[in-house]
């Protein structure tokens, strides 16, 4: 019997330990990077004002108040996001290539285009 209980247990802990983590709370990979380029975006407004830097802090946290609700994300579900996707390096990796070339991408365009 203690065998038998030791064998349905250990199956459980195998089964319980193979599936992926829940991601019920976890944005789209698109979404994902959608949010993070304007993230970076504001990070780098907040950062190239002339203000202290306690200052430059205290607005980008409004200005990225302001992104968590252009995107309709609570700030913990794109939290839980980051954390999810942080412990798959591939994911992480190509949502970041992606971001980057959405920055480069807005970089390299003409003003005038922009304002269209």
């Amino acid at each position: 019997m203690k065998n038998y209980l030791a064998l349905v247990v250990s199956i459980f802990c195998l089964i319980s330990c193979s599936e992926k983590e829940s991601v019920e709370d976890v944005l789209p990979e698109d979404q994902m990077v959608s949010v993070l380029v304007d993230i970076h975006l504001t990070e780098g407004i907040a950062s190239a004002m002339p203000i202290p830097y306690d200052s430059s802090q205290t607005l980008y946290k409004l200005m990225e108040r302001d992104v968590f609700l252009k995107h309709d994300v609570s700030d913990s579900v794109f939290n839980e996001s980051m954390r999810y996707y942080l412990q798959y390096p591939d994911q992480m990796d190509r949502i970041y290539a992606r971001v980057i070339d959405s920055l480069v991408v807005r970089e390299t365009k003409p003003e005038s285009e922009e304002k269209r």
